[in-house]
């Protein structure tokens, strides 16, 4: 698990939403920030890019498919490919550090337990 130092915290804390997918792309979990309005509307596109990479990835052969940013007019997501799935975490549109290498790699590291243990959040 990675360590929750200051960085990691805000990381964490800069979080909207997030949802997790199994390696077919399908939505398995969804957590919402406990005094956001956000729906879940968001996980659609996600979906839609994960079906979108596994058909390229199968016709193209692609490998090596690490993470991506999606920048939309209401809100920024970090989708990282993890050992079981991948995460998918909402930010505000102006986040700035999603570019940030020590983002992605405590993203990838991050496990849904953790926000399940978080009380800023609730599981939908």
């Amino acid at each position: 698990m990675y360590e929750l130092n200051p960085a990691n915290q805000e990381y964490q804390a800069a979080i909207l939403s997030a949802a997790t997918f199994d390696l077919s792309g399908l939505p398995r979990e969804y957590f919402l920030r406990v005094t956001g309005t956000h729906t879940i509307a968001w996980v659609q596109t996600i979906f839609q890019v994960l079906g979108v990479r596994s058909l390229l990835a199968s016709s193209l052969r692609l490998e090596g498919f690490s993470h991506t940013i999606l920048r939309g007019s209401d809100y920024t997501a970090l989708v990282v490919k993890q050992p079981n799935g991948y995460l998918a975490i909402l930010y505000e549109p102006d986040y700035q550090d999603l570019t940030n290498s020590s983002l992605t790699a405590w993203a990838k590291q991050l496990n849904s337990n953790q926000l399940k243990k978080d009380q800023n959040f609730q599981v939908v």
